[in-house]
């Protein structure tokens, strides 16, 4: 499972912070997403899903065994 985010889609809310400080991190300068790895361990999974899920901007793509789930 591998995760992206897009920068331009981000409003800066946290919430992927929040849920998977292990993965995501906001830029000191412009507080939008940056990510700490791109792929993810098992145990992720679903602190991740659950970060594109509840972005507002839509800014994360989880991808598993060929399909995408975002947080569209």
């Amino acid at each position: 499972m591998q995760v992206s985010v897009d920068r331009d889609r981000c409003c800066s809310s946290g919430m992927c912070v929040m849920n998977a400080p292990e993965v995501f991190d906001q830029d000191e300068r412009d507080s939008l997403v940056r990510l700490r790895r791109t792929t993810l361990r098992p145990d992720q999974f679903e602190a991740v899903g659950l970060a594109a899920e509840l972005c507002p901007g839509g800014a994360i793509t989880v991808t598993a065994d060929g399909t995408d789930r975002t947080g569209t």
